[in-house]
């Protein structure tokens, strides 16, 4: 293979040139960001999203803990439709979910109850999934 020049960073910089061997054809890579396979697992994978605000609810308590878990549900929002269409399923009005999901908000139990139910992960799921996870882990 050919030489790879070298700055004094060890990340590659973007005028770093690798030469190809001859006859070699470049190869095209298509990457995604994190975020965007987050959402894809949320959106496809039912037992990923439970999981997700699973682990999320598990540190409610915690430093942030409320706000954390309230990211997650932000993002299955996303991930499943984006909030004008939970405001269709659930019946909520659109700004009070966004209020209420916000960082720092405040919402009821009955809304995020309404929200995990709209989004196909009802809070019954996920509060069972952690006790079958806590049940198989075993002390050292």
């Amino acid at each position: 293979f050919g030489q790879r020049q070298h700055s004094r960073s060890c990340w590659p910089q973007e005028n770093v040139a690798m030469e190809m061997p001859q006859g070699e054809k470049e190869m095209t890579t298509h990457t995604r960001s994190h975020d965007e396979s987050v959402l894809d697992m949320l959106r496809e994978d039912e037992a990923f999203a439970i999981e997700y605000l699973s682990v999320a609810l598990e540190e409610i308590d915690e430093g942030g803990g409320e706000d954390a878990f309230l990211i997650a549900i932000r993002r299955l929002i996303e991930a499943r439709g984006g909030m004008g269409n939970l405001s269709k399923n659930t019946g909520l009005a659109r700004p009070n979910l966004y209020r209420s999901i916000a960082a720092g908000g405040d919402p009821k139990l009955s809304t995020i109850l309404k929200v995990l139910q709209a989004l196909g992960v009802g809070m019954s799921k996920v509060v069972s999934h952690r006790a079958d996870v806590g049940s198989q882990r075993t002390d050292p």
